[in-house]
């Protein structure tokens, strides 16, 4: 009879406490994802910041956390989470107990392996009772977006064209007059312009005069990157390799650009979040905010072709006023097509230079 009573009361207790660990507990749980920055470049460290608070007077026995993360992020290994990869998405599960009133910071430190724009919407809080009678889970947004951009490329594992390259628009940079700076007078030439006439000067000397322009770094750099591998590739990019460092190249000869002071526009024929065809041109111009744009834009761009570069090249015609440009096309391949638009385009008045992209078993080289 007392063993009778015994098991009656440890069943009664084990359903109570099954009712108070149960569909309640994580009533006034709160769960809070963030990261340290939300921008950053391919092979940079970010920590991503976990916060979790029980409000309950009461602990809970046990608390499991899922997330879903992307493959591109690369966590070192704690002791509480068990990590499986896929091919895409990482599944992180953790678990562990939180006790009443306690509010835990969980930080990790994760490295961004690869371009692109991620997004880490969502995670899911499991808990129960002591003896698995009752569980109760919640799904928690968060709605994080990551922007890796690429990574830059060190001087030294650019191809050789950039360097000779860099040296001629740094040569030319100092010979483009500029409408703006003023640095006097001088005689009145066939073909200036009426509106250039001083006036004053032109009462004094009894002579026609205009005013004489300064120069300055004028130069409009358009960096146009082409993903074909060869002529004939069709749509996705089958050596991503090739792809990625003609990228990070691009974004290198960006910034270096605006880093000294001149203008630098992005233009590419690849698969891009916009159907307008429009964004896959940013026209040159000053500022770190302009490499920001152009940043973006190769982190969202595609491995795919949106459409064969010599037809990218022939729509840079449309705009009369884009037309005398420097440009830096960077290329796996050159083809006799290309060159027909490159010299369409060097006949409307732009200035064309060629940045072979070296293949595969090159680049082991390169960067060995």
């Amino acid at each position: 009879m007392e063993l009778f009573w015994l098991m009656l009361v440890a069943a009664v207790m084990i359903v109570i406490q099954a009712l108070v660990f149960g569909r309640p507990s994580l009533a006034r749980v709160h769960y809070e994802r963030k990261l340290s920055r939300n921008r950053c470049h391919a092979g940079e460290e970010v920590e991503m910041i976990e916060v979790l608070e029980n409000g309950r007077a009461l602990p809970l026995p046990w608390l499991r956390l899922e997330a879903m993360l992307p493959i591109a992020f690369q966590f070192a290994g704690t002791t509480d989470t068990v990590i499986s990869e896929g091919t895409v998405y990482q599944n992180h599960n953790s678990l562990f107990s939180l006790g009443r009133h306690t509010r835990i910071v969980r930080r990790h430190h994760m490295v961004c392996r690869q371009r692109g724009s991620f997004r880490m919407e969502s995670a899911l809080m499991t808990t129960g009772d002591l003896f698995g009678l009752a569980r109760a889970s919640r799904p928690v947004q968060v709605r994080i977006q990551m922007m890796v951009y690429p990574a830059y490329v060190p001087v030294q594992y650019m191809p050789e064209a950039y360097h000779s390259w860099q040296g001629d628009i740094e040569t030319r940079r100092w010979i483009n007059e500029d409408p703006f700076l003023i640095t006097g007078v001088r005689e009145y030439r066939t073909g200036d312009p009426m509106n250039q006439v001083h006036w004053r000067a032109t009462a004094r000397t009894g002579q026609l005069q205009v005013f004489q322009h300064g120069y300055s770094a004028d130069p409009e750099v358009m960096i146009l990157l082409n993903i074909e591998l060869s002529e004939q590739m069709w749509s996705i990019v089958t050596e991503p390799v090739v792809a990625e460092y003609a990228i990070s190249c691009a974004a290198t000869a960006a910034a270096d650009l605006i880093g000294r002071g001149m203008k630098a526009g992005f233009g590419h024929n690849a698969i891009m979040p916009s159907e307008d065809e429009a964004d896959a041109r940013i026209w040159p111009a000053y500022g770190s905010e302009q490499l920001t744009v152009i940043l973006q834009s190769m982190a969202e761009l595609q491995l795919r072709v949106r459409r064969p570069f010599p037809q990218f090249l022939h729509s840079l015609l449309a705009d009369e006023q884009k037309q005398k440009l420097d440009i830096l096309i960077i290329t796996p391949h050159y083809s006799a097509a290309m060159r027909t638009e490159v010299g369409k385009l060097e006949q409307a008045g732009s200035r064309v230079s060629i940045l072979p992209v070296p293949g595969v078993e090159e680049l082991k080289h390169v960067v060995s």
